[in-house]
C-alpha cells in the first residue's frame, strides 16, 4: 500500500450516517424531538421510504426497511456496540431530559489521568445506541504524540506532522 497517512482520500467531514428503520415516522419523532435535528428535503427520485434529518453539522438518513419485522431487536444498552455520539454542554440536564421523557439509559465513566468523561448510552426506536458525553473534557493526543487538544477543537490538518500539512493543504482550501 501507498502513503497512508494524511488524507489519502481527501476527507472534509462527516457527512451522514444511514440507519434502517422500522417506521420512518416513529424515527423521525425520535430524532426530531429527542436530539433536536431538523427533517431537510430528500430528493424526489428515490422509489424508496426514507427521510432526511440534519443538524449539529452531520445528517442522518432514514430509510424504511422493506422486512421491518427482521430487523434484529436490541434491548440491552451495551456501551461497546456500534453507536453514534454526541458531546453535550450539560450532563446534568441531558440526564434529567432524558428521566423526563422516560428513556431508558445508562450511565458510564471514563478516566484517564485523573480527567473524567461521563456518558449516557440509550437507543433509538430501532435499538441503534447513542452516546451522549462531556467528550471534550478527554484531549486527542495523536500517537506520534505532538500536543494535546479538546475534541471540539481539533481537526485532521492540527494532527498531521508539517510535511503531511503541505500534501493536504491545498485540498482543505478548496
Amino acid at each position: 500500500m501507498k502513503d497512508t497517512k494524511g488524507n489519502p482520500l481527501h476527507l472534509k467531514s462527516l457527512n451522514h450516517i444511514s440507519l434502517l428503520c422500522k417506521s420512518v415516522e416513529e424515527s423521525i419523532d425520535f430524532y426530531q424531538n429527542v436530539l433536536g435535528f431538523i427533517p431537510i428535503r430528500r430528493p424526489g427520485s428515490f422509489d424508496f421510504d426514507g427521510a432526511w434529518l440534519f443538524g449539529y453539522g452531520i445528517g442522518i438518513h432514514l430509510l424504511q426497511a422493506t422486512e421491518p419485522e427482521k430487523l434484529p431487536k436490541k434491548t440491552e444498552i451495551n456501551p461497546k456496540d456500534n453507536h453514534i455520539s454526541f458531546q453535550c454542554e450539560s450532563m446534568g440536564a441531558v440526564e434529567k431530559k432524558l428521566k423526563e421523557m422516560d428513556i431508558r439509559h445508562v450511565r458510564a465513566r471514563v478516566e484517564e489521568g485523573g480527567i473524567q468523561v461521563d456518558q449516557l448510552f440509550f437507543h433509538d426506536p430501532d435499538g441503534f445506541m447513542i452516546e451522549i458525553c462531556n467528550c471534550d473534557n478527554l484531549p486527542v493526543v495523536p500517537l506520534a504524540g505532538e500536543m494535546a487538544r479538546s475534541c471540539s477543537r481539533v481537526n485532521l490538518h492540527q494532527l498531521l506532522q508539517p510535511h503531511q500539512q503541505q500534501k493536504i493543504a491545498p485540498v482543505i482550501q478548496q
